[in-house]
């Protein structure tokens, strides 16, 4: 098995991992999360994580992008496993950048495909649609999740503008769930 040292490439200006055999740098960088704010008459659908980090706290149906999906086909299959919903995607609502944890999330804005229909999936203790009054805010899983929940409710009903981004007070993605996030 090759062997990497940490080292700055030529025309570059920070530290990789390099092969020491064959000069190879292996990048490092962010991974790509795609999520839906799935609503229905005034209500938004929740998941509750079954698997960590955050297990037992709700989220929306949310997760990693495979390769060879584009991110509206990873919005719609994590919509599928989490929840068990067909769903229809309206356009971009948020793009967040999480620094603390190299993530980049697209969160999309969504509705049922047809009737409301959701089921737990493999990845979900229970999954429900709530009004806004009976969210579980000191439950949510990532403030990410409160982000978006934050830019769905201010504009829900309306055109789709340009895509929300980190608050003022984390525009890194650098503050874990405190007190103040979940208000």
């Amino acid at each position: 098995m090759p062997r990497f040292s940490q080292l700055v490439p030529e025309g570059d200006n920070r530290l990789r991992d390099v092969c020491d055999e064959c000069g190879f740098v292996a990048y490092s960088n962010p991974k790509v999360v795609v999520g839906t704010v799935v609503s229905h008459a005034g209500q938004v659908l929740l998941c509750r994580r079954a698997i960590e980090p955050r297990h037992g706290f709700w989220t929306l149906p949310a997760g990693f992008l495979e390769h060879g999906e584009t991110l509206e086909e990873g919005a719609l299959r994590e919509a599928e496993e989490e929840a068990g919903a067909a769903i229809a995607l309206d356009g971009i609502l948020a793009v967040y950048s999480i620094s603390r944890i190299g993530q980049v999330q697209v969160m999309f804005r969504g509705r049922f495909a047809g009737l409301p229909r959701v089921e737990a999936g493999t990845e979900s203790l229970d999954v429900r649609l709530f009004d806004w009054d009976e969210i579980p805010w000191a439950d949510l899983a990532f403030p990410s999740v409160h982000w978006a929940l934050k830019a769905w409710r201010a504009g829900h009903d309306g055109p789709l503008g340009a895509p929300a981004t980190n608050p003022a007070s984390d525009k890194r993605g650098v503050n874990r769930i405190t007190e103040e996030v979940a208000l």
